[in-house]
Protein backbone atom coordinates (compact mmCIF):
# COMPACT_ATOMS: atom_id res chain seq x y z
CA UNK A 1 0.00 0.00 0.00
CA UNK A 2 1.30 3.25 -0.60
CA UNK A 3 0.98 6.53 1.26
CA UNK A 4 0.23 9.55 -0.73
CA UNK A 5 -1.19 12.34 2.13
CA UNK A 6 -0.81 13.31 5.38
CA UNK A 7 -2.95 16.00 7.30
CA UNK A 8 -1.81 17.24 10.78
CA UNK A 9 -4.08 19.17 13.12
CA UNK A 10 -3.98 19.80 17.31
CA UNK A 11 -6.92 19.32 19.09
CA UNK A 12 -8.07 23.06 21.07
CA UNK A 13 -9.62 23.66 23.52
CA UNK A 14 -13.47 23.73 23.43
CA UNK A 15 -14.84 26.92 21.33
CA UNK A 16 -18.15 28.54 22.04
CA UNK A 17 -19.26 30.50 18.59
CA UNK A 18 -21.51 30.45 16.30
CA UNK A 19 -25.93 30.10 9.96
CA UNK A 20 -25.78 29.80 6.17
CA UNK A 21 -24.84 31.69 3.72
CA UNK A 22 -25.78 29.85 0.26
CA UNK A 23 -23.74 31.39 -2.63
CA UNK A 24 -24.93 29.68 -6.62
CA UNK A 25 -22.75 26.08 -6.61
CA UNK A 26 -20.91 26.54 -3.55
CA UNK A 27 -24.03 25.59 -1.23
CA UNK A 28 -22.84 27.01 2.48
CA UNK A 29 -19.41 28.47 1.06
CA UNK A 30 -18.81 31.92 2.81
CA UNK A 31 -16.10 34.12 0.88
CA UNK A 32 -15.43 37.36 2.54
CA UNK A 33 -13.32 39.91 0.83
CA UNK A 34 -11.75 41.83 3.38
CA UNK A 35 -11.60 45.50 1.93
CA UNK A 36 -12.91 45.22 -0.84
CA UNK A 37 -13.32 48.90 -2.34
CA UNK A 38 -16.63 50.16 -2.24
CA UNK A 39 -16.96 50.95 -5.76
CA UNK A 40 -15.46 47.70 -7.11
CA UNK A 41 -18.05 44.49 -7.97
CA UNK A 42 -19.64 42.70 -5.24
CA UNK A 43 -19.61 39.61 -5.47
CA UNK A 44 -17.27 38.94 -8.25
CA UNK A 45 -15.67 35.09 -9.19
CA UNK A 46 -11.79 34.52 -8.20
CA UNK A 47 -10.18 33.47 -10.79
CA UNK A 48 -8.35 30.35 -9.28
CA UNK A 49 -11.08 28.82 -8.00
CA UNK A 50 -14.21 30.52 -8.98
CA UNK A 51 -15.38 30.99 -6.05
CA UNK A 52 -17.37 33.91 -5.45
CA UNK A 53 -16.07 36.33 -2.97
CA UNK A 54 -18.15 39.18 -1.71
CA UNK A 55 -17.43 42.39 0.43
CA UNK A 56 -16.69 41.90 4.21
CA UNK A 57 -18.39 45.45 5.16
CA UNK A 58 -21.95 43.90 5.89
CA UNK A 59 -20.54 41.16 8.27
CA UNK A 60 -18.01 44.37 10.44
CA UNK A 61 -18.68 48.08 11.76
CA UNK A 62 -15.45 48.95 12.26
CA UNK A 63 -11.61 49.11 10.67
CA UNK A 64 -10.45 50.81 7.76
CA UNK A 65 -9.25 49.34 4.35
CA UNK A 66 -5.93 49.08 2.68
CA UNK A 67 -4.19 47.49 -0.37
CA UNK A 68 -1.10 45.83 -0.28
CA UNK A 69 1.76 47.34 -1.85
CA UNK A 70 4.10 44.67 -2.53
CA UNK A 71 3.86 41.55 -3.82
CA UNK A 72 1.45 39.59 -6.82
CA UNK A 73 -1.90 38.36 -5.20
CA UNK A 74 -4.93 37.14 -6.21
CA UNK A 75 -8.02 39.55 -5.99
CA UNK A 76 -9.17 38.22 -2.48
CA UNK A 77 -6.20 38.61 -1.01
CA UNK A 78 -4.65 41.94 -2.60
CA UNK A 79 -6.84 44.01 -0.32
CA UNK A 80 -7.31 44.29 3.87
CA UNK A 81 -8.78 45.55 6.61
CA UNK A 82 -7.39 47.08 9.30
CA UNK A 83 -8.01 47.98 13.14
CA UNK A 84 -6.08 50.91 14.08
CA UNK A 85 -8.55 51.69 16.75
CA UNK A 86 -9.92 49.48 19.63
CA UNK A 87 -8.63 46.54 21.44
CA UNK A 88 -11.03 44.28 19.65
CA UNK A 89 -12.75 44.14 16.29
CA UNK A 90 -15.48 41.14 15.64
CA UNK A 91 -16.88 40.07 12.28
CA UNK A 92 -20.01 38.78 12.71
CA UNK A 93 -21.30 35.88 10.78
CA UNK A 94 -24.50 34.31 10.28
CA UNK A 95 -23.64 29.98 10.27
CA UNK A 96 -25.42 26.58 10.49
CA UNK A 97 -25.66 25.69 14.21
CA UNK A 98 -24.37 21.72 14.60
CA UNK A 99 -22.75 22.14 11.09
CA UNK A 100 -18.69 21.78 10.87
CA UNK A 101 -17.16 24.19 9.66
CA UNK A 102 -13.28 24.65 7.75
CA UNK A 103 -12.60 28.53 9.14
CA UNK A 104 -9.74 29.98 7.10
CA UNK A 105 -8.25 33.29 7.47
CA UNK A 106 -5.92 35.02 5.21
CA UNK A 107 -3.09 37.92 6.55
CA UNK A 108 -1.18 39.24 3.41
CA UNK A 109 0.85 42.70 5.13
CA UNK A 110 2.63 43.55 1.68
CA UNK A 111 3.70 46.94 3.43
CA UNK A 112 0.18 48.24 2.85
CA UNK A 113 0.82 50.80 5.67
CA UNK A 114 4.28 51.64 3.90
CA UNK A 115 5.95 51.05 7.88
CA UNK A 116 7.99 47.56 6.63
CA UNK A 117 6.27 47.18 10.38
CA UNK A 118 4.93 43.64 10.63
CA UNK A 119 2.27 43.26 13.37
CA UNK A 120 1.47 40.59 16.11
CA UNK A 121 -1.83 40.34 17.39
CA UNK A 122 -4.15 38.12 18.93
CA UNK A 123 -7.09 36.07 16.37
CA UNK A 124 -10.64 35.01 18.35
CA UNK A 125 -12.88 32.71 17.90
CA UNK A 126 -15.56 34.36 19.97
CA UNK A 127 -14.23 34.58 23.55
CA UNK A 128 -11.57 32.02 22.75
CA UNK A 129 -8.10 31.94 21.69
CA UNK A 130 -7.96 30.67 18.65
CA UNK A 131 -3.93 32.21 17.34
CA UNK A 132 -1.48 34.42 17.89
CA UNK A 133 -0.50 35.71 13.98
CA UNK A 134 3.04 36.18 14.82
CA UNK A 135 3.91 38.32 11.65
CA UNK A 136 7.67 39.25 12.84
CA UNK A 137 8.65 35.97 12.39
CA UNK A 138 11.14 35.66 9.49
CA UNK A 139 9.59 34.93 6.11
CA UNK A 140 6.10 35.51 8.02
CA UNK A 141 4.89 38.24 5.48
CA UNK A 142 1.96 36.20 4.33
CA UNK A 143 0.21 33.50 6.07
CA UNK A 144 -3.04 31.79 7.20
CA UNK A 145 -4.81 30.17 9.78
CA UNK A 146 -7.55 27.44 9.28
CA UNK A 147 -9.26 25.80 11.80
CA UNK A 148 -12.30 23.10 11.70
CA UNK A 149 -15.26 24.07 14.24
CA UNK A 150 -18.76 22.87 15.03
CA UNK A 151 -20.52 25.85 16.03
CA UNK A 152 -23.17 25.50 19.13
CA UNK A 153 -25.14 28.44 17.94
CA UNK A 154 -26.26 30.26 14.82
CA UNK A 155 -23.62 33.56 14.85
CA UNK A 156 -20.08 33.31 14.23
CA UNK A 157 -17.66 36.39 15.73
CA UNK A 158 -14.18 36.27 14.44
CA UNK A 159 -11.99 38.74 16.33
CA UNK A 160 -8.86 40.39 15.89
CA UNK A 161 -7.27 41.68 19.57
CA UNK A 162 -4.42 44.14 19.60
CA UNK A 163 -1.76 42.76 21.93
CA UNK A 164 1.17 45.29 21.94
CA UNK A 165 1.14 48.77 19.56
CA UNK A 166 1.31 46.85 16.18
CA UNK A 167 -2.32 47.35 14.46
CA UNK A 168 -4.36 44.19 13.39
CA UNK A 169 -5.49 43.96 9.90
CA UNK A 170 -7.04 40.60 7.83
CA UNK A 171 -7.13 39.76 4.02
CA UNK A 172 -9.93 37.00 3.47
CA UNK A 173 -11.84 35.21 5.45
CA UNK A 174 -13.08 31.88 4.48
CA UNK A 175 -15.80 29.75 5.89
CA UNK A 176 -16.46 26.01 4.31
CA UNK A 177 -19.10 23.47 5.64
CA UNK A 178 -17.82 20.05 6.05
CA UNK A 179 -19.11 16.41 6.52
CA UNK A 180 -19.74 15.86 9.92
CA UNK A 181 -18.69 12.43 9.70
CA UNK A 182 -15.14 13.40 9.05
CA UNK A 183 -12.15 14.60 11.63
CA UNK A 184 -13.78 13.43 14.41
CA UNK A 185 -12.79 14.50 18.41
CA UNK A 186 -13.62 13.85 21.74
CA UNK A 187 -14.38 17.32 22.17
CA UNK A 188 -13.22 20.86 20.90
CA UNK A 189 -11.96 21.95 17.67
CA UNK A 190 -9.04 21.26 15.25
CA UNK A 191 -7.14 23.82 14.03
CA UNK A 192 -4.72 22.65 10.82
CA UNK A 193 -0.71 22.46 11.32
CA UNK A 194 0.05 20.99 7.97
CA UNK A 195 -1.80 19.16 5.05
CA UNK A 196 0.38 17.95 2.66
CA UNK A 197 0.45 15.07 -0.37
CA UNK A 198 3.07 13.27 -1.74
CA UNK A 199 4.48 14.50 -5.26
CA UNK A 200 7.06 15.40 -8.18
CA UNK A 201 4.58 18.24 -8.85
CA UNK A 202 4.68 21.69 -7.18
CA UNK A 203 1.42 22.30 -7.67
CA UNK A 204 -1.12 23.31 -4.57
CA UNK A 205 -4.63 21.86 -4.63
CA UNK A 206 -7.67 23.48 -3.52
CA UNK A 207 -11.38 24.27 -4.97
CA UNK A 208 -12.94 22.69 -7.41
CA UNK A 209 -10.52 20.45 -7.45
CA UNK A 210 -11.17 19.72 -3.10
CA UNK A 211 -14.89 20.11 -2.91
CA UNK A 212 -14.40 21.24 0.38
CA UNK A 213 -11.64 24.20 -0.37
CA UNK A 214 -9.17 22.45 1.30
CA UNK A 215 -5.66 23.44 0.37
CA UNK A 216 -3.13 20.31 -0.25
CA UNK A 217 0.41 21.40 -0.48
CA UNK A 218 3.07 19.42 -2.38
CA UNK A 219 5.80 17.52 -0.86
CA UNK A 220 8.67 15.81 -1.80
CA UNK A 221 11.39 14.96 0.51
CA UNK A 222 14.27 14.00 -1.29
CA UNK A 223 14.32 9.99 0.35
CA UNK A 224 11.55 9.12 -1.41
CA UNK A 225 10.65 8.03 -4.77
CA UNK A 226 7.65 9.52 -6.32
CA UNK A 227 5.23 7.28 -8.13
CA UNK A 228 2.18 8.01 -9.73
CA UNK A 229 -1.49 6.44 -11.60
CA UNK A 230 -4.06 7.61 -14.80
CA UNK A 231 -5.76 4.96 -13.25
CA UNK A 232 -9.26 6.26 -11.32
CA UNK A 233 -8.34 5.62 -7.32
CA UNK A 234 -11.02 4.52 -4.75
CA UNK A 235 -12.68 7.59 -2.67
CA UNK A 236 -15.19 5.70 -1.22
CA UNK A 237 -14.98 7.62 2.36
CA UNK A 238 -16.13 10.19 4.00
CA UNK A 239 -12.90 12.47 3.46
CA UNK A 240 -13.76 12.82 -0.14
CA UNK A 241 -9.86 13.16 -1.12
CA UNK A 242 -9.14 15.12 -4.45
CA UNK A 243 -8.23 13.04 -7.89
CA UNK A 244 -4.78 14.58 -7.93
CA UNK A 245 -4.23 13.56 -4.55
CA UNK A 246 -5.74 9.97 -5.00
CA UNK A 247 -3.78 9.20 -7.87
CA UNK A 248 0.47 10.49 -6.27
CA UNK A 249 1.92 8.92 -3.79
CA UNK A 250 5.60 7.90 -2.45
CA UNK A 251 7.90 4.72 -1.00
CA UNK A 252 10.98 4.73 0.57
CA UNK A 253 13.72 4.77 -1.64
CA UNK A 254 15.69 2.34 0.47
CA UNK A 255 13.04 -0.16 1.22
CA UNK A 256 14.14 -1.41 4.43
CA UNK A 257 14.03 2.33 5.42
CA UNK A 258 11.19 3.58 7.17
CA UNK A 259 9.28 7.01 6.37
CA UNK A 260 9.41 9.23 9.26
CA UNK A 261 7.34 12.33 9.46
CA UNK A 262 8.17 15.10 12.01
CA UNK A 263 6.64 18.34 13.61
CA UNK A 264 7.53 20.69 16.74
CA UNK A 265 4.77 21.19 18.94
CA UNK A 266 5.06 25.07 20.59
CA UNK A 267 2.60 23.56 23.75
CA UNK A 268 3.86 20.48 25.08
CA UNK A 269 0.10 20.37 26.39
CA UNK A 270 -1.34 20.48 22.67
CA UNK A 271 -3.28 16.96 21.45
CA UNK A 272 -2.55 15.96 18.40
CA UNK A 273 -4.62 14.22 15.49
CA UNK A 274 -2.92 12.82 12.67
CA UNK A 275 -5.24 11.72 9.28
CA UNK A 276 -2.85 9.69 7.04
CA UNK A 277 -4.86 7.97 3.68
CA UNK A 278 -3.33 4.99 1.62
CA UNK A 279 -3.71 3.48 -1.31
CA UNK A 280 -2.19 0.69 -3.81
CA UNK A 281 -1.72 2.55 -6.94
CA UNK A 282 0.82 0.14 -8.50
CA UNK A 283 -0.46 -3.18 -10.42
CA UNK A 284 1.21 -5.98 -8.41
CA UNK A 285 1.64 -8.98 -9.79
CA UNK A 286 0.18 -12.34 -8.36
CA UNK A 287 2.85 -13.29 -5.61
CA UNK A 288 3.02 -9.52 -4.56
CA UNK A 289 1.93 -8.53 -1.49
CA UNK A 290 2.38 -4.56 0.38
CA UNK A 291 2.37 -4.48 3.89
CA UNK A 292 3.75 -2.04 6.95
CA UNK A 293 3.44 -0.77 10.16
CA UNK A 294 2.51 2.50 11.57
CA UNK A 295 3.65 3.29 14.58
Amino acid sequence: MEGFLDVLLVLISSLAIIHLVQVQGQPGFISLDCGLPVYEPSPYSESYTGLQFSSDAKFIQSGETGRVKTGNFLKPYATLRYFPDGRRNCYNIPVEKGTKYLIRAWFIYGNYDGRDSNPIFDLYLGPNLWVTVDMQKPGNDDTSEEILHIPTSDSLQVCLVKTDKTTPFISALELRPMGNKSYITKAGSLKLVRRTYYTKSEDYIRYPDDAYDRIWIASSPSSLTYISTTNDVSNDNVYNLPKAVRQNGATPTNASLPITITWTSENLDDQYYRYEHFAEIQDLQANETREFVLF
